[in-house]
């Protein structure tokens, strides 16, 4: 039997609103995915280490503060530093269209901004996961 899908879902920085980021955890939760949401104001280290300790498929970043593309990057640097090629790193948030372009070319995955259902978030994990199964 396959194993469950494990998502890290946390709020990178001082932003201090959480409502999105608890839907979409409860949200990938009844999809049937392993969520561990750690909460507010996590820094890019705090997030990469909880990822290599929870073994996660996915790390999922919300943000709402504006500092997606200082956050974004640091925390995919730290993943490859860590050896974590083999884990997605996606979110949503309030995320102008050019910036969602660029962090797509520096490696991130797709971003969801304010009104995306959340069905379109399952669905992209469940398919990244299909096409980059770990053993």
């Amino acid at each position: 039997m396959d194993r469950k899908i494990r998502v890290l879902v946390a709020k990178a920085g001082l932003d201090g609103h959480d409502r999105g980021a608890k839907i979409i955890a409860a949200a990938l939760r009844d999809a049937g995915m392993e969520v561990i949401y750690t909460g507010l104001r996590q820094t890019p280290e705090m997030i990469v280490e909880a990822a290599i300790q929870e073994d996660v498929d996915v790390i999922g970043i919300s943000i709402l503060s504006g500092a997606h593309m200082t956050l974004f990057p640091k925390i995919l640097n730290l993943m490859k530093e860590r050896g974590l090629d083999d884990v997605l790193l996606t979110g949503g948030g309030i995320i102008p269209q050019a910036d969602v372009a660029e962090l797509k070319r520096i490696g991130v995955g797709q971003l969801f901004t304010p009104g995306t259902p959340t069905s379109a978030t399952i669905e992209y994990i469940k398919e990244w996961r299909a096409q980059n199964k770990r053993a």
